[in-house]
């Protein structure tokens, strides 16, 4: 009998079974005023848990308009009329930041946020989930889990610096691809580990919800407990003849700064092959790259220089911690003269919300996690991703720069197919015969259903406000059009990007009967599921379509038939099949 990965032995099961667990914690963030409403709409009115609870206002911190104070005041008023004690106000820090002081080894971590996948870097198993379920937890303390399939990464020799974990992150990406993980469980193995901080392994587990991955994780090592101050216990690890659906090796040093070029995060080359790109403004921070040793490695860089006339740089320490102690070490002074903005520690400007909105035209180099069109809040500006020094070095120079004194003239060695359509022109009708045509577009991502800078004036728990806003920016006719029992049709990576659960809320409630990909995002399917939305993943399906075509679908004997041909598509297990039979988690919990 063969040994056990990391999750096989977390949910004491092997890959591919279904499993129900009770999670040690269940983090939330600025949704947890919209995550209230669904609670309600359940019955709950105590939480199964109090402690199980994390939540942490970060995302719009402070708080923009009245709306959001005012969220923010009803969710002060539920974690203290519940008994939550694990609460963080504005300017505490990032959720993900946050989470450090919490997580530990062998724990089960979810969270209403894509990137709760950084935990990993602490030894636990963390994975993002959406609003209706983390409601669901709160009312039951329990939830669903698919054992999943794990790629084994071995690292080797050294980062030689400047390079950096956030560019072996998007090596990693650029190579598998922004869905080459899907709902897989990825863990780091091999000597180069132990050359990784606490702060490097972050960025690395943050961005595996940027492959498609379910979780990433790191061993419980010596790293992990002088970071924590003590002898740590619980620790989960792979047996030695574990079994991987894929290993892949990897020599660090071999790794030179990359970019990932608009407008999706697999669009990676090297920063050589981009040099001298025109640059408008910077972002240094987010949950990827806002801790201390990212802004010490920005500070040194710019120490005794001034950024170019009218270039906006944004510094956003993590967390109120990294904050004070940037400040007593005298990085944020040398940021501030540098010509540097300093905003309170928050997501700030990354999804769109908030301070440090681009202008049109502009592009900006960063240090978060997505680059999407529109991702930050302007569809007319372009985002590339890069490392802190990267991102501080092209700051100095307002053109994208190699950080390395003597500059680099590598090519990146993989290249990933990019989307033919990120958005549908006004004459482009893809509507026809009730089913929207949308086979040419890969990677169709939350950002592009429902706008991040809509998420939090409209809340997850209002279907009715949220339909006339669906695929506004990509499709501007859908949300005019859909009808009852339209069928979508659509590419690879489905759903990918934010946790954000408005577009399956949204589809559902316009009455959208089933969805048919190539492949999807893991949260975007099981929000789906929780909102009695059908994704079917059927990728000869999609490739035999033509718009036009006629399709039936026939779901007890799970069958779609387009034009003349048959396929078929396996059933759901049964606990699925009734919460979509009851239209959703919400109905089905009610019912339970």
């Amino acid at each position: 009998m063969s040994g056990r990965t990391f999750v096989e032995k977390i949910f004491d099961a092997p890959e591919g079974s279904i499993v129900f667990k009770k999670p040690d914690i269940v983090l939330s963030h600025d949704n947890t005023s919209s995550i209230e409403g669904t609670f309600k709409k359940m019955g709950g009115e105590k939480v199964a848990d109090p402690d199980q609870i994390l939540s942490v206002l970060d995302h719009n911190a402070p708080p923009t308009n009245s709306k959001l104070a005012n969220d923010y005041q009803k969710i002060r008023d539920f974690v203290n009329s519940q008994g939550v004690s694990k609460f963080y106000d504005v300017g505490d820090g990032i959720c993900h930041q946050i989470m450090s002081y919490h997580a530990r080894p062998g724990m089960i971590i979810v969270g209403s946020d894509s990137h709760t996948c950084t935990a990993g870097a602490f030894n636990a198993f963390a994975a993002g989930i959406d609003r209706t379920e983390t409601a669901g937890l709160w009312k039951q303390g329990e939830t669903w889990f698919r054992v999943p399939e794990t790629i084994k990464i071995t690292l080797l020799g050294e980062l030689k610096k400047p390079v950096a974990s956030k560019d072996l992150a998007l090596w990693i990406i650029g190579m598998l691809g922004s869905s080459g993980a899907d709902y897989m469980s990825i863990e780091y193995h091999g000597q180069g580990v132990e050359s990784l901080s606490i702060s490097e392994r972050m960025t690395l587990a943050n961005l595996a919800s940027e492959m498609g991955a379910k979780n990433a994780v790191f061993p419980c090592d010596g790293v992990l407990n002088e970071f924590y101050g003590e002898e740590l216990k619980g620790g989960v690890w792979a047996d030695e003849d574990a079994v991987y659906l894929k290993e892949i090796e990897i020599d660090l040093g071999e790794i030179f700064p990359v970019i990932a070029c608009p407008h999706h995060v697999d669009n990676v080359k090297g920063v050589s092959e981009v040099a001298g790109t025109n640059i408008n403004q910077a972002l240094i921070g987010t949950c990827t790259n806002g801790r201390l040793d990212d802004l010490k490695i920005a500070s040194d860089i710019l120490k005794g220089k001034k950024l170019p006339q009218g270039f906006q740089l944004l510094v956003i320490p993590a967390s109120k911690k990294i904050y004070t102690e940037a400040m007593k070490q005298g990085i944020i002074e040398t940021l501030i003269n540098s010509g540097a903005n300093i905003l309170a520690p928050s997501c700030g400007p990354c999804l769109g919300t908030g301070q440090g909105i681009p202008a049109d035209g502009y592009n900006v180099i960063s240090t978060a996690n997505r680059n999407f069109l529109g991702r930050m809040g302007n569809k007319n500006s372009n985002i590339y991703l890069g490392s802190p020094a990267t991102v501080a070095k092209s700051a100095l120079y307002g053109a994208i720069a190699d950080p390395r004194e003597k500059k680099g003239i590598e090519a990146f060695p993989y290249k990933k197919e990019q989307s033919k359509t990120v958005m549908v022109a006004q004459e482009d009708d893809r509507y026809l015969n009730g089913i929207w045509d949308y086979t040419d577009v890969d990677n169709l991502n939350t950002d592009q259903m429902f706008a991040g800078n809509l998420t939090y004036n409209i809340n997850s728990s209002e279907p009715d406000k949220i339909a006339p806003y669906l695929f506004k920016g990509f499709d501007d006719s859908f949300a005019e059009r859909v009808q009852k029992g339209d069928v979508i049709i659509a590419g690879e990576n489905f759903g990918c990007g934010s946790s954000r659960e408005h577009p399956s809320v949204g589809l559902a409630f316009a009455g959208v009967r089933a969805v048919i990909v190539k492949s999807v995002s893991r949260i975007f399917f099981r929000s789906a599921i929780n909102q009695g939305l059908l994704i079917l993943v059927i990728p000869e399906a999609v490739e035999y379509y033509r718009k036009g075509d006629p399709a039936e679908l026939d779901l007890e004997n799970g069958i779609i038939k387009i034009k003349d041909r048959d396929f078929s598509f396996p059933a759901l297990p049964p606990k699925l099949m009734e919460i979509i039979k009851a239209g959703g988690l919400v109905d089905w919990i009610k019912g339970a």
